[in-house]
């Protein structure tokens, strides 16, 4: 009869963060938070939301769930930082009162003992936590290889969930990995900047106008281009690489 009850305290709690919400989600926003994924890649144009979104779903996952832990990583303490205001705010609309957890500098501690911390994108900075419920890598095409494969343990125990958010930055790394060749696991989201209400197409071609087009391409289509001061595609290079020869002996 208890667990029936905390079932039902759970699911209350999950509809008025959103109707509290001061904007509007999109079709593609409302699908992210409904998902029940468990591991998720977000390809998507700026300015989209890709954090607001996560930092909601930080926020469910911690007002519903208690004593849970959800980690968010990002290239820097700065990045972090802005996840976790944002996570405080979503807090603060539900007259929740969040404090710091004591150990960790950008930390949120919920009053039924879940918290939401955020990390830069150190290696020597998120050792030695474990049970994470859930596992948010913001900006992820630019956090580390290394980083990235440190983290993913600490999902085994607990069997958390997984979400990568990030514009493309080139066919490299594990954000392009696992959209590309990471399997039927994973719910991909893509979101270019023509499929977004929020922003018009006049302020599109100013910048596509700005900052060229493979740029551009890359940005708001979420296209997965090679850098700018690159000489040869790496799709070309890739190709023209064959084992068909031995080695050059002089």
């Amino acid at each position: 009869m208890e667990e029936r009850r905390a079932r039902a305290r759970t699911a209350k709690r999950a509809v008025p963060l959103r109707e509290k919400l001061d904007f509007q989600l999109d079709a593609w926003q409302a699908q992210v938070l409904e998902s029940r994924a468990k591991r998720g890649i977000l390809n998507c144009t700026r300015q989209w939301g890709k954090s607001t979104v996560t930092a909601v779903k930080a926020v469910e996952q911690a007002w519903g769930h208690a004593e849970s832990l959800t980690l968010v990583i990002s290239p820097s303490a700065r990045q972090s930082g802005e996840f976790l205001r944002k996570a405080g705010q979503f807090a603060r609309k539900l007259e929740v009162k969040t404090k710091g957890d004591g150990d960790n500098e950008m930390s949120l501690q919920f009053p039924n003992g879940s918290r939401i911390v955020g990390l830069p994108g150190n290696e020597d900075t998120i050792r030695g936590f474990s049970a994470v419920s859930l596992l948010l890598v913001d900006e992820a095409s630019r956090v580390p290889d290394e980083l990235y494969l440190a983290v993913r343990p600490m999902l085994a125990v607990s069997g958390g969930a997984l979400w990568l958010m990030s514009t493309p930055q080139g066919k490299r790394g594990f954000f392009w990995e696992a959209w590309e060749r990471g399997g039927e696991e994973w719910q991909r989201v893509q979101v270019t900047a023509y499929d977004c209400p929020r922003i018009s197409d006049q302020f599109l071609e100013e910048e596509r106008r700005a900052m060229g087009e493979r740029r551009f391409r890359r940005e708001y289509l979420c296209e997965f281009t090679e850098a700018e001061d690159g000489v040869f595609d790496l799709d070309l290079v890739r190709g023209s690489i064959t084992g068909s020869f031995g080695p050059l002996r002089v």
